[in-house]
């Protein structure tokens, strides 16, 4: 199998291919993280015959290395779930990163949050006793995997499942620590953005994942 996907779609298409044991599952339902993930978990879903929606996450990414995330948050039943990377929170104040620099990033990640919330259609679910599967494009730090599985188990989820096309070590072994499976298609041992491992790999809008979802 090739370790590089098409696009997001042909990235569904292949998780879908080792989920089969939830095809039409009555219990089970396709959350995918926005905006990234959802096409991807539009895929699966689509696969698997099984109900799609999503699930809001935003990253907490260091000032001046915003891929590198020190936490994130997540909405679920009407409230921001908020996780963080405590240690690393230490490393980065020890080497100069002020504390209020970090409160800004998490104030504008927060009300973008919450914009969204207003914006997105499908992200009001009913997971008590189901089983979820939460979906991204790629897990670079597992930092808005590991917000999203919090907010599916505060929505009452009885088992969760993570899934991406690609991911580092890391991050499926932080993700692995907070659900109860976690499949990763491609972990390379030298991990780059996530987007290096797709052949075209466009940037969403919120239109672009809101027209998935309502398909």
């Amino acid at each position: 199998m090739s370790t590089r996907f098409e696009d997001r779609t042909d990235a569904g298409e292949r998780l879908a291919a080792v989920l089969t044991q939830f095809r039409e599952r009555p219990d089970a339902i396709v959350l995918g993280l926005a905006r990234g993930g959802i096409p991807v978990a539009a895929a699966v879903a689509k696969a698997l015959y099984l109900p799609l929606g999503a699930v809001l996450v935003r990253k907490l990414g260091i000032p001046g290395h915003d891929e590198t995330a020190y936490g994130a948050l997540a909405w679920s039943n009407g409230r921001v779930v908020r996780l963080l990377n405590r240690p690393l929170m230490s490393r980065v104040l020890e080497h100069g990163v002020r504390q209020e620099w970090l409160d800004e990033v998490e104030h504008r990640e927060r009300a973008e949050l919450l914009r969204r919330v207003e914006t997105y259609p499908a992200i009001r679910h009913d997971l008590t006793g189901k089983t979820v599967l939460l979906v991204d494009d790629g897990l670079a730090t597992g930092a808005t995997m590991r917000a999203a599985v919090e907010a599916a188990r505060s929505g009452g989820a009885a088992r969760v499942v993570a899934a991406a096309p690609v991911g580092s070590v890391e991050a499926e072994a932080a993700v692995a620590a907070v659900c109860d499976a976690v499949l990763c298609l491609h972990l390379p041992g030298k991990f780059r953005a996530v987007g290096s491992f797709y052949r075209r790999f466009e940037q969403l809008t919120d239109e672009d994942a809101i027209s998935q979802l309502d398909q």
